[in-house]
C-alpha cells in the first residue's frame, strides 16, 4: 500500500481513522514498521521473527476490554463537607448507596469543598461511584479530599474494590484442564485442552504457565549476575481471561496471551475462577486527593502512602482526578483487570528518593488489561511502571507525560509481559534514561528481566535514553522513538528490536488506537 494522501483516504475506514495523527501534508514522509503494518486491504498484518516472537495486540486494555466507552452513572446521593474528619461521613453515604439493590445504585456526589479524611474511604460494591465536581485547587468549585495524619501508617486514601485475595487462586472444583498445544505463541488466542467439556463460552478462566526449573533455565534464571537466582515456583505466569468459544478440543479466549506457553518448559493449565470478592463497574471521578505533609518534601514520609487504589476489581475506572504528595502511587492497581485510568494527574510525591517510592502510576501484582490514558506524572522515580512481576501483562500507557523524571518509566521487575508505551513523552528529565524495557540485574530483589514481549511505540525521550534489550525466549521493541535508543543498559544484554529511531512519520502514530480500530472494523 502506497502511503500517500490518496492511500490514506482510500484504504478503508479503520486506516483513515488511525491516520488522524499526521497531517495530510506530511503524508509523503510516513513510514510503516516491518513488524506491524497495513496490507492492501487496510488491515494490520504482523511479522514474527525466527523464534516466533511478534508484536501482540494490545487493544483489549481498559474498561470492558474497550468494547464500551466509560459509562456515566447517575447520581443517587449528594453530600457536603462537614466539620472535622469526613471519613465516616463519606463512607456512610457510600454504604447507604451500596445497600440499595444493584439496579438502583449509582454515584455519590461530593459537592465542592474541602473534605478532611483521616482514614480510608472504600468504594466496595458493584455499580458504586465516588464523584466530585472537579479536581482543581479551589474548594469553591472543586472537590478536595485532604488526607490528614498517618493512622494507620502507610494507608491508602481511597480504595475501589474488595479486599486483597491472594491473586486469582479461587478454583471452581472440577474445571482444571491441561493445555495440550505444544507451543502457544505470544499473541495467540487459541489452543487445545485435554478436557474441553468443563468449559463454556463466558467462563472467566485463569491460564497458568508454571515457573519450572526448565523455564528458569531457558531465561537464564532471570538474567542477573549477582544476588539470589529466581527459584522454581516463584513466578508462574497467570492470564485472567474469558472463554469466547469451545469447538471440539479448541478453546478461544477473549485476549491474547502475552508470553509463549511452551510445554517443553512445563505444561500450562487453566481453571474457572470463582471470582470471590470481586467488585465490578465501580469508579472514582472528578476529584482531588491532596495528602497533607510537613517538613522536607524529599524526606517526609509521615503521611498517607497511596492516593487512589483499585483492588480486586474488574471493569473499573478512575477519570479526571488529581493526586498529590503521596509516598508511592497516585494511582495503583492490584488484582484488577479491564480497568481504565484516564485524564489523571499524579504530581509532586513527597518521600525519600529511594526504592519503593514515587511510582506515580503503578500496575502492581495481578494487574492485566489496564489502560492508563492521557495521564501526567511529575517528579517520579518510575512515573509509569509495572511493579508486579510475572502476574502483570497487557498494560497500556497511552500518551503519558512524565515531567522532571528522577528515574525511568519501565517494566520494573521479574518478567512483566506485554507492556505498551504508546506516545509516551518525557519533559525535562533529571535522569540519563527515562524509559526501559530491559534487564535490571541485581537491582532491588534481583529484578532481572523487567519486561518481555513489550513495546515502546512513537515515544519521545529526546533529551535522555530509551533502553531496550532482548530477553531469552522473548523480544522487546522500540519503534519510531525519538532520543537515544539503545540496547546499552546498566547490565549487558543483547539489544532488543530497534527500528526507525529519530525518524519522524511513523504510521500508524498510535499502535493501540490502530489495533483498536482494526479489531472493531
Amino acid at each position: 500500500m502506497e502511503l500517500t494522501r490518496r492511500g490514506l483516504l482510500t484504504a478503508g475506514g479503520a486506516l483513515a481513522v488511525a491516520a488522524t495523527g499526521p497531517r495530510p501534508a506530511q503524508a509523503g514522509t510516513l513510514w510503516q514498521s516491518s513488524l506491524v503494518r497495513y496490507d492492501r486491504r487496510g488491515r494490520l498484518t504482523y511479522t514474527a521473527d525466527a523464534e516466533g516472537n511478534r508484536i501482540p495486540d494490545f487493544s483489549h486494555a481498559g474498561y470492558r476490554n474497550g468494547e464500551r466507552p466509560l459509562p456515566y452513572v447517575r447520581t443517587v446521593k449528594v453530600i457536603r463537607p462537614v466539620e472535622g474528619d469526613n471519613t465516616a461521613h463519606i463512607q456512610a453515604a457510600l454504604d447507604e448507596v451500596a445497600a440499595l439493590p444493584r439496579e438502583r445504585r449509582g454515584a455519590v456526589l461530593l459537592l465542592p469543598g474541602l473534605y478532611p479524611v483521616a482514614g480510608t474511604v472504600y468504594v466496595r460494591a458493584d455499580g458504586l461511584v465516588l464523584r466530585g465536581t472537579g479536581d482543581g485547587d479551589d474548594p469553591a468549585s472543586a472537590t478536595i479530599i485532604r488526607a490528614t495524619g498517618n493512622t494507620p501508617a502507610d494507608r491508602n486514601v481511597i480504595v475501589v474494590g474488595g479486599a486483597a485475595g491472594g491473586g486469582w487462586k479461587g478454583e471452581v472444583p472440577g474445571t482444571r484442564t491441561e493445555i495440550t498445544t505444544d507451543v502457544v505463541q505470544a499473541g495467540a488466542r487459541e489452543f487445545q485442552v485435554a478436557r474441553p467439556g468443563a468449559l463454556r463460552p463466558g467462563d472467566n478462566i485463569v491460564i497458568v504457565h508454571p515457573c519450572t526449573e526448565e523455564w528458569l533455565k531457558a531465561i537464564d534464571y532471570g538474567g542477573h549476575d549477582a544476588g539470589p537466582p529466581w527459584k522454581a515456583g516463584e513466578h508462574p505466569i497467570p492470564c485472567n481471561r474469558y472463554v469466547r468459544d469451545v469447538t471440539g478440543a479448541t478453546v478461544t479466549v477473549d485476549v491474547p496471551v502475552f508470553n509463549h506457553l511452551d510445554r517443553a518448559h512445563g505444561p500450562s493449565f487453566l481453571y474457572t475462577w470463582d471470582r470471590a470478592g470481586l467488585v465490578t463497574e465501580a469508579g472514582v471521578e472528578r476529584l482531588r486527593v491532596d495528602i497533607e505533609y510537613t517538613g522536607d518534601p524529599d524526606q517526609d514520609e509521615n503521611h498517607a502512602y497511596n492516593a487512589i487504589y483499585l483492588l480486586r476489581c474488574e471493569d473499573a475506572w478512575v477519570r479526571d482526578c488529581t493526586a498529590l504528595h503521596f509516598t508511592q502511587a497516585g494511582f495503583a492497581t492490584q488484582e484488577t483487570t479491564r480497568a481504565t485510568i484516564q485524564n489523571c494527574r499524579a504530581l509532586d510525591p513527597v518521600s525519600q528518593i529511594t526504592g519503593s517510592r514515587r511510582y506515580n502510576f503503578n500496575a502492581y501484582t495481578y494487574s492485566q488489561q489496564i489502560l492508563f490514558k492521557d495521564c501526567h506524572a511529575s517528579r517520579a522515580r518510575h512515573a509509569f511502571v509495572s511493579n508486579g512481576h510475572s502476574t502483570v501483562s497487557g498494560v497500556v500507557f497511552l500518551r503519558g507525560v512524565a515531567e522532571h523524571a528522577l528515574n525511568s518509566s519501565e517494566g520494573h521487575r521479574r518478567w512483566t509481559q506485554g507492556l505498551l508505551f504508546d506516545g509516551h513523552r518525557d519533559v525535562d528529565p533529571r535522569y540519563d534514561y527515562t524509559l526501559g524495557l530491559y534487564n535490571r540485574g541485581r537491582y532491588g530483589t534481583s529484578h532481572g528481566w523487567s519486561a518481555a514481549h513489550s513495546v515502546a511505540w512513537n515515544c519521545d525521550v529526546s533529551t535522555s535514553r530509551l533502553i531496550v534489550q532482548k530477553p531469552p525466549t522473548a523480544q522487546n521493541y522500540a519503534i519510531g522513538c525519538r532520543g537515544t535508543i539503545t540496547g546499552d543498559g546498566p547490565f549487558a544484554q543483547p539489544a532488543g528490536f530497534i527500528e526507525g529511531a529519530d525518524r519522524p512519520g511513523l504510521f500508524p502514530p498510535s499502535l493501540y488506537q490502530a489495533q483498536y480500530f482494526d479489531r472493531h472494523r
